[in-house]
């Protein structure tokens, strides 16, 4: 079969500027460009070798449309069959390259005389950098520049055309770049050709960048209320201020979609008059929501906004792909036009490093300089709208942070799912304690829980307050205080350990009393991420701090739990429960035949 001319050019240094009509022109040119007589005997090698790698980018290319045609017809004996030919060939690439470099190497030698400066520049990175490609995890690319192959190629990088080409770190890193494949393939599933991701160096720079790239001046948003303390900030510190974009926000106190179906009519009514003079609404949702981890109805968010052509940006960090995959929603209706991660959070797991991410459809991420696709023209999307100038790019060591801590987000989330229902459960057991936990079944937002997540299981935040008892401050503030080491005490979530905070005092405390009220949030609220530790001590340490400084304030208090021995056979059952809904929902081995 002939190779198509224009998929063979593409590895020529005059690709954009080349006369050549056929392989046998291409590979001459090429000895031209560099000043190589083809007549010589290091010429005619050349010319030969050149003919065979165009010869071979013609075939891969229609390999690649093969694969995109047949795939989906194949059984699984023949993809197996296919993944390993393909993969072999990989190495036998490689090792082409590998066998280039002593040639290369003795050329650069010999250029270098007996001033070699090797202090200064090092040795010439394209020797030493092969073997990486086999690298078991991805290599860690501690580099501001990249080399690249000539002009015409970096002209091509610049514009977005040549993805071989990272031109410069604060634009893309292989390592970054290797982690965000590594997203859209979790979150997005079977849909992950149909997705991309961009890296940011923390949750609030992801939120940052969509929030730049979809508001205009004069704009409306539909929040969520019960959002990340550092979201609320921004939007109503920066995005909100008139003398800022002067953003018009509408605050969404419901879960469901008829709740939010009146919100938007109400919004429509109360802003005609902006959105007659162009103004357009936007939709930003976190579910679950900080910090009671309770759930919206997306889907029928989702829906209700696309019906009148209005995007919809969703915050899933606390629920991470192991709970809820928004994205892979066989109505397409159904799902958020933008999902955010904090990578901080459960993804990274072990809160080493801070990151986050923003995973849309492929055309408002990405298009090349000059182009357009369904109806978004190249400078609307994401890359060079926002990122592309904004620098706030995620560095190639925490991207391999978050890299190697997601390789454990299935193991780490279950236990922490099963945790989530025996705490919350525990702390429901005391009558003047309440839990604001899906969770517990009597919870208002249970029905959610059980029809929007995998295995049904809760989200691993919750909060409880003790408001019922009347507790004195200080008494309150001494029983905090008195839960390390037991409990963390931080400011973040989603680590291995389970962690307490006082949203009132420190993660809302942007919040004014009003707004406070509003989103749940009392004096004894305690927000806790739960870990992976085992609850039993837990439960005991609450029970002898309880002893130490409540039960003086009201007397009693420690006693209101449910007895140890109900707590321990609790949380056995909750144990065997959840991993018995986990192996029921496996596929089976009949399944993968």
């Amino acid at each position: 079969m002939e190779a198509n001319l224009e998929d063979v050019k593409i590895l020529s240094p005059r690709r954009n500027s080349t006369e050549a009509k056929n392989i046998d022109e291409l590979a001459k040119e090429q000895l031209q460009h560099f000043c190589i007589d083809s007549e010589s005997e290091h010429g005619k090698l050349l010319e030969q070798t050149a003919t065979l790698l165009y010869q071979a980018q013609g075939n891969l290319s229609q390999l690649w449309s093969q694969v995109t045609d047949t795939l989906q017809r194949l059984d699984k004996s023949d993809k197996i069959a296919y993944f390993n030919a393909k993969r072999f060939m990989s190495f036998q690439l490689a090792k082409l390259l590998d066998t280039l470099q002593n040639p290369l190497r003795a050329s650069f030698q010999s250029l270098q005389g007996d001033d070699f400066n090797i202090t200064t520049r090092g040795g010439y990175p394209l020797f030493d950098n092969i073997p990486a490609i086999f690298s078991a995890t991805p290599v860690i690319a501690r580099t501001a520049t990249y080399i690249y192959a000539c002009t015409e190629w970096v002209d091509d990088a610049f514009r977005g055309r040549e993805p071989s080409h990272d031109i410069y770190s604060r634009l893309l890193n292989p390592t970054s770049i290797s982690l965000a494949n590594a997203i859209v393939d979790l979150e997005c599933g079977p849909e992950a050709s149909e997705y991309m991701a961009w890296n940011f160096n923390s949750g609030m720079a992801a939120i940052d960048a969509l929030l730049s790239n979809q508001l205009r001046h004069g704009d409306i948003l539909i929040v969520s209320r019960n959002i990340y303390g550092g979201t609320h900030q921004l939007l109503q510190d920066f995005y909100a201020r008139k003398d800022k974009l002067s953003i018009n926000l509408a605050w969404f106190d419901g879960t469901t979609g008829e709740e939010f179906e009146k919100l938007l009519a109400d919004t429509q009514h109360a802003y005609a008059d902006e959105i007659s003079a162009g103004a357009k609404i936007h939709v930003y949702i976190e579910s679950p929501c900080n910090p009671h981890g309770i759930m919206l109805d997306v889907p029928a968010i989702c829906k209700t906004a696309h019906r009148e052509n209005i995007l919809v940006s969703l915050d899933a960090t606390l629920a991470t792909p192991f709970l809820y995959q928004p994205l892979r929603r066989k109505d397409r209706e159904e799902r958020p036009d933008f999902v955010v991660h904090s990578y901080t959070k459960d993804i990274g797991g072990t809160g080493a490093a801070t990151a986050g991410v923003v995973i849309g459809e492929n055309h408002r991420m990405f298009i090349p300089k000059g182009d357009s696709a369904k109806g978004l023209n190249w400078d609307q999307c994401m890359f060079w709208d926002v990122y592309y100038i904004k620098g706030a790019f995620l560095d190639a060591d925490k991207a391999w942070e978050v890299h190697c801590g997601m390789r454990t987000l299935e193991m780490r989330m279950l236990t922490k799912c099963i945790n989530t229902l025996s705490l919350s459960h525990f702390f429901a057991s005391h009558s003047k304690i309440r839990v604001n936990s899906h969770a517990v079944e009597t919870h208002p937002n249970s029905g959610l829980r059980e029809s929007l997540m995998r295995y049904q299981f809760p989200t691993p935040l919750f909060s409880i307050d003790m408001e019922a008892a009347q507790i004195p401050t200080e008494a309150f503030k001494s029983f905090f205080d008195a839960l390390e080491p037991a409990f963390g005490q931080m400011v973040s979530l989603g680590q291995t350990n389970t962690m307490v905070l006082c949203p009132a005092l420190t993660s809302h405390s942007e919040l004014s009393p009003e707004a406070m009220e509003a989103a749940g949030i009392f004096p004894t609220t305690i927000r806790i991420s739960v870990g992976d530790e085992n609850m039993a001590q837990m439960a005991a340490h609450v029970i002898n701090c309880a002893r130490l400084h409540l039960d003086p304030a009201s007397p009693g208090f420690s006693e209101g739990f449910i007895a140890p021995e109900e707590a321990d056979k609790l949380f056995s059952r909750f144990y065997l429960e959840s991993h018995q809904k986990v192996i029921e929902t496996q596929p089976k081995i009949v399944d993968y035949l």
